[in-house]
């Protein structure tokens, strides 16, 4: 039978290794993996040339900003972000709950997909949270890739980390916990420990430092005792619970060897680490320069080797972006206040090619790249047929050009906000053309993907009560 779309002459990359050769479409799936010559007849044929054919990218993390109440959309809006997403060899992109309203109920829940299904270009999930412990069992029905809670109060302002999610009060997480884990359905969180937090920034204040280089010395001080502090509880009332724990924002060395010591034991925790952590608050030379514009949070360079060497020995399960637009206003009142200012960076369009800059210079291999960022979040979160080039599998696929040079700049920025942090950078492999269950949506320099192409990526795990397949 004829192929679709046949994408000849391409460096097939996965988890497990490269190989010359050429992919069929047929539908939304692939049909076949060829040998060079052997490839069948094809409607369409691409050639790539000999870049690199990549399986879409999954992020498990972005904030999309738009929820069913008017509140935060004039950041970004869910067609805005997956449009940054196409150009960035995104395929699949799982949004947060700090939208208004925040979904933790099944009826908001349903509001928020009808959202997506109306203006995403390229798959999508939405984690809910799960602060309303009766509407857990209904969300979890759903095919969510999982619930997601912060462990924050933001103080000096009621965003991002809004009123009604964050949740820092032990016997409620442990609740949360029984109720995720009585679904087996994962709970990702924001670890962060507010009582500490609220001593180590009151010194600050009485002294008088309030900037954006205070808020980065705050967050990290003793070492990172806020975060290693709060981990060291998740994972013991992961242990209570059984919950499939999902940590969010690996960013010390302290954070890394309790995640790899619980794993050790058996336990069932996955952990991501996002791009900044690499690329952007690991210098404090790009925090004195960038001031605000540069948080999320500073990590003090000698964290770096061990993020680096969790990220590569499997420690740090993924990489997702915690994309988080900023309008510049709400960027600079940090060079006087930095609890005033939102914290977050926007990065979806260009953490492929922060990370095939990394490889090209040796830090990680391609193929590692490709499982980080790929092939376990479709593991991890249960994503049907995602996340790898295989025969059935949808045909979610990044053409790169390994060897092409670009200057990220903000006049290319998707995003409504109009600026990244990472401006100005060069990096050494490009995205070319993003395909989505078969059809290219972005290709040429530019996002040709329509409103309402991007399905619900639905999520399965053993055992649970999820019912619903994909298409």
């Amino acid at each position: 039978m004829e192929l679709d779309t046949l994408i000849c002459n391409a460096l097939i990359i996965g988890a497990e290794g490269r190989q010359h050769g050429s992919i069929g479409i047929r539908g939304e799936r692939i049909a076949g993996i060829y040998a060079p010559g052997a490839e069948p007849p094809a409607k369409e044929t691409i050639d790539a040339g000999g870049k690199a054919l990549l399986p879409g990218v999954i992020d498990m993390h972005s904030h999309h900003r738009e929820g069913s109440l008017p509140g935060f959309e004039y950041k970004d809006t869910i067609y805005s972000s997956t449009r940054q997403c196409a150009a960035g060899g995104v395929t699949t992109s799982v949004g947060m709950p700090n939208v208004t309203p925040p979904p933790n109920s099944l009826d908001l829940l349903h509001k928020q997909f009808a959202l997506y299904q109306r203006d995403a270009i390229v798959d999508w999930n939405f984690n809910p949270a799960p602060t309303l412990l009766d509407e857990v069992p209904a969300m979890a029905k759903t095919g969510i890739a999982s619930f997601k809670i912060f462990m924050v109060v933001d103080t000096g302002r009621s965003y991002p980390h809004m009123p009604g999610i964050g949740v820092h009060d032990h016997g409620k997480l442990l609740s949360i916990m029984e109720a995720c884990a009585a679904q087996n359905v994962p709970l990702m969180v924001h670890p962060h420990d507010q009582a500490l937090m609220d001593q180590i920034e009151q010194k600050f204040w009485a002294r008088g430092e309030r900037d954006a280089l205070a808020y980065a010395k705050a967050y990290a001080a003793h070492d990172g005792v806020i975060w290693e502090s709060a981990i060291s509880t998740l994972l013991r009332l992961q242990k209570a619970s059984g919950v499939h724990l999902h940590i969010l924002h690996t960013q010390t060395a302290g954070s890394v060897d309790l995640i790899r010591r619980a794993k050790m034991a058996g336990q069932r925790v996955t952990c991501e680490i996002n791009p900044w952590a690499l690329f952007l608050g690991c210098s404090w030379a790009a925090i004195e320069r960038l001031g605000s514009y540069a948080l999320s949070y500073w990590v003090p360079e000698k964290n770096t080797p061990d993020l680096w060497g969790g990220l590569k020995d499997g420690t740090i399960d993924i990489v997702a972006t915690d994309h988080a637009p900023h309008t510049r206003e709400e960027k600079e009142i940090g060079w006087t206040d930095g609890w005033k200012a939102h914290t977050g960076t926007p990065s979806t369009q260009f953490y492929l090619s922060l990370l095939l800059n990394a490889a090209s210079q040796g830090k990680i291999s391609l193929e590692r790249v490709v499982e980080a960022t790929s092939t376990a979040p479709a593991r991890i979160f249960g994503l049907i047929d995602k996340g790898e080039i295989r025969v059935g599998a949808f045909a979610d696929l990044v053409i790169a050009d390994l060897g092409q040079e670009m200057v990220i700049r903000d006049e290319e920025v998707l995003s409504l906000t109009g600026w990244t942090p990472y401006a100005g950078d060069k990096v050494k492999g490009v995205p070319v053309r993003t395909i989505v269950r078969g059809r290219t949506v972005y290709v040429d320099g530019k996002v040709v993907g329509e409103k309402g192409w991007g399905k619900q990526a639905i999520a399965e795990y053993p055992g649970s009560a999820t019912t619903q397949r994909a298409a």
